[in-house]
Order: C-alpha cells, then sequence, then structure tokens
C-alpha cells in the first residue's frame, strides 16, 4: 500500500498582508514536500481551492516546483476541480509537470468541496453535474490520444488538433475523488480510472459499500477490478505521544471544521467529539507512530485500499510540529505498516 500526504495549504484568512502569508505557506509547503521524499512516502497531494483561507489556486505550478526538488515522491493534485477548468490546460500542465519529475506526476480530478470557482470562472452552477462529466470525458480523451477530435455541450468542440507536450508516463495517471456519493462511485468504476475517497467524519467502515460499488460497476462495464486501485484520504497527525498528538491537532482542526461548519449550517465540534472520532472506529488518525499505523492496517483490512493519504496540515498547524509529523509519518509508522501488511500477505 503506498502512504503518503495531502493538504490544501491552508493559511490565515484574516492577515494583513495576504501575499507575505503565502509567501510563508508556500515555502513551508515546499520544505514538507522535500521532507516526505526523503523519509520515503509515496506520494504527495495538493488540492485546488479559490478561497481566502487556502493558497493552493494553481496546484500544477505548486508541483513543478516541487518536481525538480524531489527524487521519488509522486506528486498529484487532490484535487484539481475540473468543472470549472479547461481539460486542455489541466492536460498540458501535469504532462509538463510530469516531464520535469522524471514521470511522478498523477491528476486527481474532483467536483471539489467548495463552489467558489464556477462564480470566479463564470460556469453556471445549473450545468455541476454536466460540466464534470463532459470534461471528464474530454480529459481522458486527450489522455488516450494526441489528436483530439471531440463535442459537447459545454464548450467549443475541438475538431483533430493535437495537444501537446505529451507527458513521460504514457498514459498520465487519471484518479477520480469522490466525497461519499454512489453515483460517482459508479461512474469511476465504469469508467476503468482509481478512485479516491475522502472520508473526514462518521465512522469509516460505513463508507466500505463505496468500494463494493465501485468494483460492482467495473465489472458490469467489463473492466477487471483487480486492475484498478482505490485510496481513502482522511485527517490526521502523528506525534511522539497520542495525547501530544491529539492536544496539538485538535485546535487547528477544529478551527477549519468549525469555520466550515458555519458555512453549511453544521453543529460546532468539541473536544468531546473530537476525542470520539479518534478512537479506534472514527474517521481521525490521530497518536503516536504505533496508534497510527495500527489503524491505518485496520482500515486496510476493512477497504483493502492501495493508497493511504493523511492530511495533517491543517488550518494553523504549526510548520515544526507537521515536519515532525512528516518524520515520523515516514521512519516510524510506514515500516510499521509495510511490515504489518507483508506479513498479512505471507498468511494468506
Amino acid at each position: 500500500m503506498e502512504l503518503g500526504l495531502y493538504t490544501f495549504a491552508d493559511v490565515d484568512p484574516n492577515a494583513a498582508n495576504k501575499g507575505a502569508e503565502a509567501k510563508r505557506r508556500v515555502d513551508e509547503l515546499l520544505a514538507e514536500i522535500r521532507l516526505a521524499d526523503e523519509v520515503g512516502l509515496d506520494v504527495f497531494g495538493l488540492g485546488e481551492h479559490h478561497r481566502p483561507d487556502y493558497m493552493a489556486s494553481a496546484p500544477a505550478t505548486i508541483l513543478a516546483a516541487a518536481a525538480v526538488q524531489t527524487k521519488n515522491i509522486r506528486l498529484t493534485s487532490a484535487v484539481s476541480v475540473l468543472s470549472s477548468d479547461d481539460p486542455v490546460r489541466v492536460f498540458q500542465q501535469f504532462a509538463t509537470v510530469d516531464l520535469l519529475s522524471n514521470g511522478r506526476v498523477e491528476m486527481m480530478a474532483g467536483r471539489g468541496s467548495f463552489i467558489e470557482s464556477f462564480p470566479l470562472f463564470g460556469y453556471d452552477l445549473e450545468q455541476y453535474d454536466l460540466l464534470f462529466a463532459e470534461k471528464l470525458q474530454l480529459l481522458m480523451e486527450i489522455r488516450d490520444n494526441e489528436i483530439v477530435s471531440w463535442e459537447g455541450e459545454t464548450r467549443a468542440p475541438i475538431r483533430g488538433r493535437g495537444v501537446y507536450p505529451r507527458p513521460l508516463q504514457d498514459p498520465l495517471p487519471l484518479w477520480i475523488a469522490i466525497g461519499g456519493t454512489p453515483q460517482s462511485a459508479a461512474r469511476a468504476g465504469y469508467l476503468g480510472l482509481p478512485l479516491a475517497l475522502a472520508i473526514i467524519g462518521g465512522e469509516p467502515h460505513r463508507f466500505a459499500p463505496m468500494f463494493d460499488l465501485y468494483r460492482q460497476s467495473a465489472a458490469k462495464a467489463g473492466v477487471d477490478p483487480t486492475t484498478l486501485k482505490t485510496s481513502i484520504n482522511v485527517h490526521g497527525f502523528i506525534h511522539d505521544t497520542t495525547q501530544s498528538a491529539a492536544d496539538i491537532f485538535y485546535e487547528p482542526q477544529a478551527v477549519v471544521m468549525n469555520r466550515i461548519g458555519r458555512e453549511r449550517g453544521w453543529g460546532p465540534t468539541n473536544r468531546a467529539h473530537f476525542d470520539a472520532s479518534r478512537g479506534p472506529q472514527g474517521a481521525l488518525f490521530v497518536g503516536d507512530p504505533e496508534t497510527v499505523a495500527a489503524k491505518i492496517v485496520a482500515m486496510h483490512d476493512i477497504f483493502k485500499n492501495d493508497r493511504f493519504l493523511l492530511q495533517m496540515a491543517i488550518g494553523p498547524m504549526p510548520h515544526k510540529d507537521i515536519m515532525r509529523g512528516i518524520e515520523l509519518f515516514g521512519t516510524k509508522v510506514a515500516p510499521l505498516v509495510r511490515k504489518a501488511l507483508t506479513e498479512k500477505a505471507a498468511a494468506a
């Protein structure tokens, strides 16, 4: 199983000098990606947003910088908001990063967890589903063919035009990311694309039927489900002790969840809810290396996932603590997980 990290590059939305705040965060972010590479993690993902609390509105640009500063780690968007972007440009940007990285980049497409990009780029929310469906179809067409002919309702047709550069990887890996919508899971299976499932609340085992539906849909479409990859993407934090991990992570995570909750009508979170969520059946992966490794292995027993991505850099998390968490993830957690899964496979 691949192990990695993802982030939205959170910044202080109330900073007086937003340029200086963005500069601070981008410097820290590149240091985090370099460390993740050095300690042997497999993947680093960066999510696209267009809000004052997140810096990464152009993930491909930052991943390009990371590509030339790293050696082994795979780099992916998490996600690219495909519905409000141009699939031609998305492909060109990630193909370019693929060349810079010597074949280590991926695209992760999704509809996004917020809608601010639609009015920003002039798209009609009434076409929310159609935009994603058509643009995903076009992106797959571009990925599979140098010369593209395509026609739909949401943009001008392309008639026999070449799309360049072509990436080093052929095909350029493309994942679908979802937040729990069954139709989206079924579509990914039907299209034969890898699926990433975000689980940031509730009891994770309740999401397992999503992967069952995904694999069933693939089989019905003539796609061998055993060839498809799956990922679970979660919130969590690793520190030297479980108590210190919880104490450091609670406040930043609560700041973010309460801010989003006010926008969406959720009730406020509290420490009791947080502590319950980091228990064995909860969605948070918070603790010392042994605790987090055991939970990752336990969830793998349920989901049989090929990838596990952890979001530690949430809200006002101190950079030094994120760096310590990355170090422990790579040097302590990853070896424990890999050993446990190897032993399980041998026993099976």
